[in-house]
């Protein structure tokens, strides 16, 4: 039987990997909340993998934030989620961990990469100044698992996933993501009668969206199926598919049921015009993504009405 750790379960990423995970048919899954387990603590990782023994590790526990948490508080963002990926994936090694998995960020990859951005992009240019302490981190931990695989022989894995979504996301009307944060405002303006909606930019910029459960699956197939040798140092997660703001507000729109109308506030920046994944390597391994956007928004807005803890 498989002994599973998730490290960050109660994140968006690491609850869509328990879901899955049981939905797989694994029983023994592993949890501990901060208060339980501070990952920071290289002393109680070390214990915590001593007595629980998992054979597999993922580690999808991070310190996160905006872009003004990012900008302002660069030495944490940098020290604290090098601290977590050293003392996990150390003890893992240490107390023998068959598998481990690395979840990255899509800042991690330069800001002017060509597009799709491939995995070989990776530390070919300068990386966004406003995230650089968090891509750095990222991008140290996706190196040591490189490190441990080819000194000690080990198989971590990293992935690199595009702009994720879903249930349990964070629908702050300031501080989340685009798709969220537009939810939000479409399901207020609804209950309000407001007569328009307003998104910042011209809604020419597009984007890519991946649904976390869908992402989950991938990580669980590249576990069950995959060696690190046979994937290379790192591999994208994603669908390879892009849609512009203004098409995503309008889809969001249909999705609410919000019947007003949309204003764009041209006067606001449109920031990066396209970022968009290469994932081909991924395909040829034989995984695609299951739900289409829609799918995923309807079943991210039912959590959303159906939470609310999420609203917050």
């Amino acid at each position: 039987m498989t002994r599973i750790y998730i490290a960050g379960h109660r994140g968006m990423v690491g609850s869509a990997l328990v879901r899955v995970a049981k939905q797989r048919g694994y029983s023994e899954i592993l949890t501990r909340t901060h208060q339980e387990l501070d990952l920071l603590n290289s002393q109680e990782v070390d214990k915590f993998f001593a007595v629980e023994k998992p054979d597999w590790v993922f580690l999808a526990a991070a310190k996160v934030g905006g872009i003004y948490a990012n900008d302002t508080y660069r030495a944490d963002f940098l020290l604290e989620n090098l601290k977590i990926q050293i003392n996990v994936i150390e003890s893992a090694y240490k107390h023998n961990a068959s598998k481990l998995l690395f979840l990255g960020s899509s800042c991690i990859y330069p800001k002017n990469a060509p597009q799709p951005i491939k995995e070989t992009d990776l530390l070919t240019s300068e990386l966004e100044s406003t995230n650089e302490p968090y891509a750095i981190a990222k991008i140290a931990g996706i190196k040591l698992c490189g490190a441990f695989n080819s000194q000690y022989g080990t198989n971590y894995i990293s992935v690199m996933p595009s702009n994720l979504y879903g249930i349990g996301d964070n629908y702050h009307p300031e501080n989340g993501h685009v798709l969220p944060m537009l939810l939000r405002r479409f399901h207020e303006a609804k209950l309000n009668n407001d007569q328009t909606v307003t998104v910042w930019g011209t809604g020419k910029p597009k984007r890519e969206f991946l649904f976390a459960d869908d992402m989950a699956e991938a990580c669980f197939y590249l576990m069950e199926n995959y060696q690190a040798a046979d994937i290379g140092e790192l591999i994208n997660i994603g669908t390879g598919e892009e849609i512009s703001i203004r098409d995503l507000a309008y889809l969001i729109k249909k999705v609410v049921g919000y019947e007003g109308e949309i204003v764009f506030d041209t006067t606001k920046k449109d920031g990066t015009m396209l970022k968009k994944m290469d994932v081909s390597r991924l395909e040829k391994l034989g995984w695609k993504y299951k739900l289409t956007l829609e799918e995923g928004i309807r079943e991210t807005y039912n959590d959303f009405i159906n939470n609310p803890d999420v609203r917050l």
